[in-house]
């Protein structure tokens, strides 16, 4: 038994009124084919060209080891040179990702290769991250903190990206206090005996490929595995729903706070809590009518 997901729409290209009208307004993926050929970054941007120009950088690196109580929010878990972890790339698969990296502090000389795009919406132009993975890496199912809208432009490689809106989450094991659904859980090839709930949970999913771009509606859940070694850009443009916004406001100036501090208080305790109640709350479902 398989999640219960659709394929993401896919548009060779879509003018703004298209996207703000087919997708934005009713908050729904799409994928566009052919968006970004006129940007230097879509012939130049590959993991040679990153080496080249940002070989000499210290990156973030993390994999997808379980979250532990004296770890920071967002805390890597290794860093190592540019040059070194495109070497590692392409040796072969490593759970190693790069996440949330802004190419606008580190690499300026990018900002040459892309333009912002308009699709009706401000982006934030502060804020374009870039993001790697080897082969067979992945993220945990998660959310952004801030409920963004994304615009995910993929670069070198293939990435299957499975999404589900905030209406599904009562569905996916959420750890309470948290951005992240059970970490154990293996939303490519989901143990649904293990896991019952989720098969009530309807979910979208894609591949990206060279060129491709993703729109993730705003407070969207997101999987991400890379089949091969790749790597992405993502712009964003904040929430515009009201709940979303002030949802976004909460995780950003009370949540994560709390969250810390529990964990400096209670350690591990504190998290296997977490875990113990995003089962039980989840499986309360099961036998309700």
């Amino acid at each position: 038994m398989k999640l219960n997901l659709e394929q993401i729409p896919r548009e060779k290209t879509l003018t703004k009124r298209e996207f703000l009208k087919k997708y934005f307004k009713p908050q729904k993926p799409v994928v566009i084919e052919r968006f970004i050929e006129d940007w230097p970054a879509y012939s130049k941007w590959n993991l040679d060209y990153m080496k080249e120009i940002a070989g000499d950088k210290q990156v973030p690196l993390y994999d997808d080891r379980p979250v532990k109580h004296d770890e920071g929010f967002n805390e890597p878990h290794a860093k190592m040179k540019m040059s070194e972890y495109v070497d590692l790339l392409k040796s072969g698969p490593t759970k190693y990702r790069i996440f949330l990296w802004n190419i606008l502090k580190e690499v300026p000389q990018l900002q040459k290769d892309y333009t912002y795009p308009d699709f009706g919406l401000k982006l934030m132009k502060g804020l374009p991250m870039l993001f790697f993975g080897g082969e067979d890496s992945h993220t945990f199912m998660h959310y952004d903190i801030d409920l963004a809208n994304i615009f995910h432009f993929h670069f070198e490689g293939k990435k299957q990206c499975i999404l589900f809106s905030q209406d599904e989450t009562k569905f996916l094991y959420k750890i309470p206090h948290s951005l992240i659904t059970r970490e154990d859980i293996d939303f490519a090839d989901p143990d649904l005996e293990k896991w019952p709930v989720l098969s009530k949970a309807k979910g979208h999913i894609t591949h990206l490929e060279h060129g491709n771009v993703l729109y993730i509606p705003e407070g969207y859940w997101h999987h991400m595995k890379y089949i091969t070694p790749g790597f992405s850009m993502s712009l964003r443009a904040i929430a515009r729903k009201p709940k979303n916004f002030s949802k976004a406001i909460y995780n950003i100036f009370v949540m994560r706070h709390f969250d810390n501090l529990m964990r400096r208080i209670k350690g591990q305790e504190w998290i296997d809590w977490k875990n113990e109640q995003a089962v039980l709350r989840t499986q309360k479902l099961l036998v309700q009518k």
